[in-house]
């Protein structure tokens, strides 16, 4: 080969890389820039505002003092509040319990469900879909409201009970749509075989079905067990004074006390336990389909 042609080979290498790297970049740089300007600078904003001083009649205090000099403004206080007061650990544990316990219902109840309409027949499938997400034509609150005419004459209003039924019946479809796609792509000839090798109908299910839908059984638990942590309607309008969550701390701490520094610490440490809760759930899920 010539000199000539090494180097019209070795550009035509050089092009093709850039061509490649400048389509990559282009690809990922509007879901990038979307996650900076909508996730990543928020989270900065609130983390700032944890460590900054309320303001003097709510928000938060300015950087710059009455005669222009500049003020940093930045304290721990919040931070000292929240781990030297038993009550916050307290209110977060009773927060995860909730959020636990409305994800296990929402998947004993949801699994029977998304598998009746993975194996029901093609045209009927569109339907029972569309009724799973028909409750969502209808406003939130009112249907939250709805709960208070049912559960009031039997004296289960303002418990925890109303609260985890109503967490249920809100957070329940977000379980059913994960599971279904992820039940609607299985092999059924896998079944088949598994039938053939001697499987009852448990077996079947425990072996086969049961792990190939362990994808879709964490994807709608973290679209279950996210929301409930921050929700703070449903505890607001159908529990009692006990059963307030973190959203209801972080909600008054905005909009009622306007303690914004104190709200947005609460904020924070909601996001770390979220992400450490996350993290654990992903390792457990990992080990167990290695096991699998």
């Amino acid at each position: 080969m010539t000199r000539s042609a090494e180097a019209a080979l070795r550009e035509r290498q050089r092009s093709a890389q850039f061509e490649g790297r400048f389509g990559r970049w282009a690809s990922a740089g509007a879901p990038m820039l979307f996650l900076l300007v909508f996730f990543v600078a928020p989270a900065l904003i609130m983390i700032v505002a944890s460590v900054r001083h309320p303001g003097e009649f709510g928000g938060l205090a300015p950087l710059v003092g009455a005669h222009g000099e500049a003020e940093t403004g930045l304290t721990l206080e919040n931070y000292q509040v929240f781990f030297g007061d038993s009550i916050y650990a307290q209110v977060f544990a009773k927060s995860f319990g909730v959020a636990a316990t409305t994800t296990l219902a929402c998947l004993l109840m949801a699994y029977p469900l998304a598998l009746l309409i993975a194996r029901s027949p093609q045209h009927y499938r569109n339907l029972l879909v569309l009724l799973v997400v028909l409750p969502f034509a209808s406003n939130f609150l009112v249907r939250v409201y709805a709960w208070m005419i049912i559960l009031g004459p039997w004296n289960l209003l303002f418990t925890r009970f109303a609260v985890i039924v109503g967490m249920v019946y809100a957070h329940l479809p977000f379980m059913i749509l994960p599971l279904y796609t992820n039940l609607e792509k299985h092999d059924p000839v896998l079944l088949d075989a598994a039938q053939d090798l001697g499987a009852n109908a448990w077996q079947r299910f425990w072996r086969v079905t049961f792990p190939l839908s362990l994808p879709g059984i964490f994807s709608g638990s973290a679209l279950v067990f996210i929301p409930v942590l921050g929700m703070f309607a449903i505890p607001e309008i159908l529990g009692g004074k006990d059963d307030w969550l973190v959203g209801n701390m972080i909600k008054e701490s905005f909009l009622g006390t306007r303690d914004w520094p104190f709200g947005s610490m609460l904020s924070v440490m909601l996001t770390l336990a979220v992400l450490a809760a996350a993290g654990l759930a992903a390792w457990a899920g990992r080990r167990g389909l290695q096991r699998a």
